[in-house]
């Protein structure tokens, strides 16, 4: 009941304002050009971040799959490091690394690349930077579980069916872990969604996100029902996300079972 009814109080601020229903703060929301940009944003952002991280974290995990068990400890002890500490600490040393008098700038100039340091804080570059950052070690752990999940022995049987090792992989071991791949997408997703110190401190007012732009709602206008508005959207999207992912991956266990799953 205590995360019932907050959610539940959420809910009906879109359509009740406390003495009758209505429909006027999700008009106004979606009539806002506004909150339609930051809606945008918000996904592409969310889309893009999950892209990235599941480019760079699947291969990571299939590196560390063919390592040793000790060799994997280390790494995944290496991948585990940055939980060790604080969001707020890490977006923080982004800000000392690229702002214009930080040290990516100052390598630029020194390399010659830029005769000047360029605005990289407070951009979209930035906040992808900060989130990947965040981001990757739950995908790398999340694909490197599915990977060593997969039986050995199937590999070896293709390699041995005369498949090549490209051959291997993409069409046994990839098809067999990519559920791993998708669980960490979409957990990565769904965290995108609701992201609010990185995008604060790293993208400022230019790179505004649905949780930004909802915290401006209650505490600078007092705006609670568009607020409410926003925050259902997000839950709306965090539903829908989870809905096809269980159709997918439900439809996956039944082609694989013959349809005895269900």
């Amino acid at each position: 009941m205590l995360f019932v009814y907050p959610v539940f109080g959420v809910l009906s601020l879109t359509v009740h304002d406390g003495t009758s229903f209505t429909g006027e703060p999700i008009r106004q929301v979606f009539n806002s050009q506004l909150s339609i940009i930051v809606l945008q944003r918000t996904f592409v952002t969310a889309a893009t971040v999950t892209l990235i991280c599941l480019l760079m974290g699947y291969p990571m995990a299939y590196f560390m799959a063919g390592l040793s068990p000790r060799k994997r400890v280390l790494a995944t002890y290496l991948i585990l490091l940055p939980f060790w500490i604080s969001v707020l600490i890490r977006t923080y040393t982004w800000i000392i690394l690229l702002g214009r008098e930080g040290i990516l700038n100052k390598a630029l100039v020194a390399i010659g690349l830029t005769a000047e340091p360029i605005q990289l804080l407070y951009t979209p570059f930035a906040v992808h930077i900060g989130m990947v950052q965040i981001l990757l070690p739950i995908v790398i752990l999340t694909c490197l579980t599915s990977i060593l999940d997969v039986e050995r022995d199937l590999v070896k049987a293709a390699r041995i069916l005369g498949a090549t090792p490209a051959q291997a992989f993409w069409k046994v071991l990839f098809p067999l872990s990519v559920s791993g791949a998708a669980t960490g997408g979409i957990i990565c997703f769904i965290l995108c969604l609701g992201f609010f110190v990185t995008p604060t401190l790293l993208g400022g007012r230019t790179s505004l996100l649905i949780a930004n732009l909802i915290d401006l709602q209650v505490h600078k206008t007092l705006k609670w029902d568009l607020a409410a508005v926003m925050a259902s959207a997000m839950l709306a999207a965090t539903f829908t996300c989870l809905l096809a992912y269980w159709m997918l991956t439900r439809k996956r266990a039944e082609f694989a079972t013959g349809g005895l799953a269900r």
